[in-house]
């Protein structure tokens, strides 16, 4: 196991168990404690890792990477399902709108390969998918850098999204009730997702079915004035019925 493996074994370790003893680590890596001791240092000085008595415990800068992670995995499966669907809808337009959320990150992993495109978006890790994409021209919006998630917000990114349109924009949804209201938790974004639904010809929500049929902090829109919804095939039928009773266009994503 070269370094780099090794050093991230040592993350993974640390973040299973909460705490490691430099003893601890040396025995599950096959390594010795001086090179155990080697490595947390250099993972401290990162930020990754805090050093204990005896041991590490998760920093915060590996804390917040952990927590991104997991939120990217959770319900994989029906974020790329959802992202397939998405991708399909595009047709010939040639600008697109992604938030922050995982779900258009899945999206943007998708797009992948695409040409004649431009991507705006608050996104940093969307934006990042298309670093060596030379097919696709990637417009962040600027801003601070949220402290819970790693995408842009605040007066220099609304404003910059006053002076731009896109054809089709696809914003990620933290709950959606049988009103057909769109909700964000937490509500520091909204104004952004707000400048985001008025400079957009066609406005899609992304949701998986564990997001239908509850809600959460801030209201930021309704489905039937948007373009659309994209979820995945375990959505609630019954609940889906409803949506579409009010007016709004339900695409239901099959799996892959």
């Amino acid at each position: 196991m070269n370094q780099q493996a090794r050093r991230a074994q040592i993350r993974k370790l640390v973040a299973s168990h909460g705490e490691c003893s430099v003893g601890q680590l040396a025995h599950e890596l096959g390594v010795s404690g001086m090179t155990v001791r080697r490595d947390l240092q250099a993972l401290c000085q990162d930020g990754r890792l805090i050093r204990t008595h005896g041991g590490a415990t998760l920093g915060e800068r590996a804390t917040f990477e952990f927590a991104f992670l997991e939120r990217v995995n959770r319900n994989r499966e029906a974020k790329m399902a959802i992202a397939r669907a998405a991708v399909e809808l595009l047709g010939d337009y040639r600008s697109v709108m992604l938030d922050g959320s995982t779900t258009t990150l899945a999206i943007a992993q998708r797009l992948r390969g695409k040409s004649g495109l431009t991507v705006i978006t608050t996104s940093l890790p969307a934006a990042a998918e298309f670093q060596h994409e030379p097919g696709i021209d990637v417009l962040l919006t600027g801003g601070y850098v949220r402290s819970a998630s790693p995408d842009l917000t605040g007066s220099l990114a609304e404003a910059n999204l006053e002076l731009l349109r896109a054809e089709i924009a696809f914003l990620g949804a933290d709950a959606v009730d049988n009103r057909g209201n769109v909700f964000t938790d937490p509500p520091d974004n909204s104004a952004v997702l707000l400048k985001m639904i008025a400079s957009a010809q066609r406005v899609y929500a992304v949701a998986d079915h564990t997001k239908l049929g509850i809600t959460a902090l801030r209201c930021f829109g309704k489905l039937p004035q948007w373009t659309g919804l994209i979820t995945d095939e375990a959505s609630d039928p019954e609940f889906v019925d409803q949506l579409r009773e009010l007016g709004t266009n339900v695409i239901i994503a099959p799996p892959e």
